[in-house]
């Protein structure tokens, strides 16, 4: 059974800083190791959910959306099978509920940002900026 568990949400001051985790575990990879990418995902109030970023964890090859770029940094922990989202420079426009998901890899440059396409997700994490 696949499971994401997202944690760090929290609330922090405009310019603030949060690093958000993913610990995922159950998935069928023995054939085929890494075979699941992982994204993050974020939903604001009356906004639908969009895309953020997302590993590769075959070679750690990342993508982010434009608004995020330079600010939030995606990486992996193989050994602790944790996808990290390390957020800078925050807005309040970043406020949101924080959701990681995972898919089979498969032409990512073109298609990552197609929530669609995902999975399994998980329950999502509250990020609040505000001063």
């Amino acid at each position: 059974q696949v499971q994401l568990v997202e944690s760090g949400g929290g609330t922090v001051q405009p310019g603030g800083s949060l690093k958000l985790s993913c610990a995922y575990s159950g998935f069928d990879e023995s054939v085929t190791p890494n075979k699941y990418a992982i994204a993050w995902f974020r939903q604001a109030p009356g906004k639908e959910r969009e895309a953020v970023t997302c590993i590769s964890r075959r070679d750690g090859t990342t993508f982010y959306a434009e608004s995020v770029k330079d600010r939030f940094a995606i990486s992996r922990d193989a050994a602790e099978n944790t996808v990290y989202l390390q957020m800078n420079n925050l807005e309040p426009e970043d406020t949101a509920v924080y959701t990681c998901a995972a898919r089979i890899e498969f032409d990512l440059e073109n298609g990552w940002f197609h929530r669609e396409w995902y999975d399994y997700w998980g329950q999502g994490t509250q990020v609040t900026i505000s001063s």
